[in-house]
């Protein structure tokens, strides 16, 4: 059935996830969910000196709040931090250099920010695809490593603070791509069959949407979403997916449309009226499974996802420094 998956995911998105779906949702959007003051708040994002994560961090700056933004290439980031700085006149936005693919680099990171700042908001973001298998200096898979373990650590690390937080949230950048995956705990790093970065990556989102629904469950004063920003034309989509890209360039959604929905997820009052731990798409919560997709997992497998992303943390935390 994986083929009737992939195609009602491919027509699906042919009418919601492009540019003229989003146009079309917007219509019912209410403007005044989003013109908010969030000054004296703090937000986190990884991923965010480009597409859906800078696009993110400039309409919180915008807004007054404080931004952190986390990210891997020094150059890049700074260039990103002096551009939001000056576009929006917002002097509280810092960085920090973290590799969400390195775990221990994640942990040092965490233990660190918690004492010296508060956070309200974390936004996961950051994510790769990489599409021939390749492993990290610790002998993961890359994409499992950055897309799931980055971020359950960065997640899991930062709840101390994010519980002693006034309307704490996070939310997750995941990906309509993971319609067409039933989690597969049984091979987490792809390390069994032919290697498909496309699946690898659909499969990771899937597991974040599992996390969220997770979390939700075990930390009832911290509010949890997943979103899906559509096919949005962010320099990872073109650099990953260039055939795609080629034939889609000219339906994708900008990277500010993309990221409409976690804007709204982070900072209206509204979102946080929905129950936590549900998927969400053009500020709209949607069902993560597909009509007739066989694509549900029995409890035992969610549980377990979380026990074994829970060892992997614990293995790197044991190591870092401090």
């Amino acid at each position: 059935m994986s083929w009737y998956r992939n195609a009602v995911w491919f027509v699906k998105g042919l009418r919601e996830y492009t540019r003229g779906g989003y146009e079309s949702a917007s219509k019912h959007f209410n403007p005044a969910d989003v013109e908010v003051d969030v000054a004296g708040r703090s937000f986190l994002v990884t991923g965010a000196n480009s597409g859906i994560g800078k696009a993110t961090a400039k309409e919180i700056a915008r807004r007054g709040g404080t931004v952190h933004l986390v990210c891997r290439n020094k150059e890049r980031a700074e260039v990103a931090k002096e551009e939001l700085v000056t576009e929006t006149g917002n002097q509280n936005i810092f960085l920090h250099i973290v590799d969400i693919s390195n775990p221990k680099d994640i942990w040092k990171f965490a233990e660190k920010f918690r004492n010296e700042h508060k956070l309200n908001v974390l936004i996961n973001n950051a994510g790769c695809m990489v599409n021939n298998r390749e492993l990290t200096k610790d002998g993961l898979e890359k994409n499992f490593a950055t897309n799931t373990l980055g971020t359950y650590i960065m997640t899991t690390a930062l709840l101390p603070l994010l519980e002693k937080a006034a309307d704490a949230r996070v939310i997750t950048v995941s990906s309509g791509g993971m319609l067409v995956q039933k989690l597969n705990i049984s091979d987490l790093q792809s390390g069994n069959g032919p290697f498909d970065g496309t699946m690898v990556y659909a499969q990771n989102k899937r597991q974040q949407v599992v996390l969220t629904e997770q979390w939700a469950k075990a930390h009832r004063n911290i509010h949890f979403s997943v979103m899906h920003p559509g096919w949005a034309d962010t320099p990872a989509v073109r650099s990953s997916m260039p055939s795609f890209y080629g034939r889609m360039k000219n339906s994708l959604r900008t990277e500010a449309q993309g990221a409409d929905t976690v804007l709204w997820l982070a900072v209206s009052a509204e979102a946080t009226k929905l129950p936590s731990g549900l998927f969400f798409q053009d500020r709209q919560p949607v069902p993560t499974h597909l009509p007739l997709a066989s694509t549900h997992s029995p409890p035992e497998d969610e549980e377990k996802l979380m026990e074994v992303l829970e060892e992997f943390s614990q293995k790197f935390k044991s190591v870092s420094p401090g």
